[in-house]
């Protein structure tokens, strides 16, 4: 073992071994081997090259070093393409701090059985008079950088679960394909985790109608990992064991406080509240995102969106999808 393998328990460095072929004996060749590709893309500033960084993309791709070089340069060029979203990107950032206090995300204080990090998003939690999606994506993305700094969760990775409770079609509206563009590139092709689940539960029929459409578009390897659920928390249970899940999800753990993770990150600055306009925050999909127009929605009677018009947005999705699928963004 080498100093750059310190941290991780007999029972992972044996999981490294045998699942992502990771070798003590040539570790620092591979390394050398990733950075000496950086050479290869002047057009990109790779701002970390140590030996500590490099060695979590060659996890993330189980050794397979061109995968880790282009992942590494993913990383950095979608930084470079979204400055915006990397200006002020710390807890104490008032977009990113109200997401983090609402749960955006949540992390559960167990592992799973695999030893991996089990995150939760509450997605009704959202507000949207106080923070943008983009700042929760902000805080995911921060909230993600600090765990794996964790060589263990480097090696076993993560696992999502997402509760669309509550969760209304107007806040689903936002949910256009530039965003939706934006966090998987972030999420699936540019940061150095490896997800082993994403798990929907209570989705309401617009979530999966919204799923149904961009599925086609995902990495195969994704579309294997996420899951349906429903109300069926059975079914839940049978991959994620109820005794480390809290009540919200049929767990026998007390509610899951939204603050917990937050806490850790801000510290003591967590009760510091200050005001946070939400329109003076430049979101960088602005100029892309096309917001649906209220003229193109009918109400019923109950104030509650028609079935049409979600036909609508869905068929808006699915076109917009169908463009960037053009230009190899999925």
């Amino acid at each position: 073992m080498t100093h750059l393998q310190a941290g991780l328990s007999p029972e992972t460095l044996e999981k490294a071994r045998l699942e992502l072929n990771e070798n003590p004996d040539t570790l620092h060749q591979d390394i050398q081997e990733v950075r000496d590709m950086v050479i290869t893309r002047p057009d990109i500033g790779f701002l970390r090259t140590d030996d500590a960084f490099i060695l979590r993309f060659l996890r993330a791709r189980k050794f397979h070093h061109f995968e880790a070089f282009r992942l590494l340069a993913q990383y950095f060029e979608y930084r470079q393409q979204n400055l915006d979203m990397f200006k002020s990107f710390k807890a104490t950032d008032p977009g990113i701090k109200q997401a983090l206090k609402d749960g955006f995300p949540g992390g559960l204080a167990n592992l799973d059985h695999y030893g991996r990090k089990i995150l939760v998003l509450f997605a009704a939690n959202w507000d949207q008079s106080r923070y943008t999606l983009v700042d929760i994506l902000r805080a995911i993305l921060l909230s993600l950088e600090a765990m794996i700094e964790d060589p263990e969760l480097q090696v076993n990775g993560f696992v999502l679960i997402i509760d669309w409770s509550n969760f209304t079609f107007k806040q689903a509206s936002k949910l256009t394909p530039s965003m939706l563009r934006l966090a998987i590139e972030g999420l699936q092709d540019s940061f150095p985790a490896r997800f082993g689940g994403i798990h929907f539960v209570n989705q309401p029929w617009y979530i999966h109608a919204l799923y149904t459409v961009i599925r086609p578009f995902l990495k195969e390897k994704t579309r294997k990992r996420i899951f349906l659920h429903g109300n069926n928390l059975n079914s839940l249970h049978q991959l994620i064991h109820p005794e480390i899940l809290p009540s919200e999800f049929g767990g026998m753990l007390p509610p899951y406080d939204m603050g917990t993770w937050a806490r850790t990150l801000l510290d003591h600055e967590y009760d510091d509240d200050s005001e946070y306009n939400v329109d003076s925050y430049s979101m960088p999909v602005k100029e892309v995102e096309k917001e649906l127009s209220p003229k193109s929605m009918k109400r019923c009677v109950g104030g509650n969106w028609e079935v049409g018009g979600a036909r609508v947005w869905t068929r808006q999705i699915q076109l917009q999808i169908l463009c960037f699928s053009e230009v190899d963004i999925w």
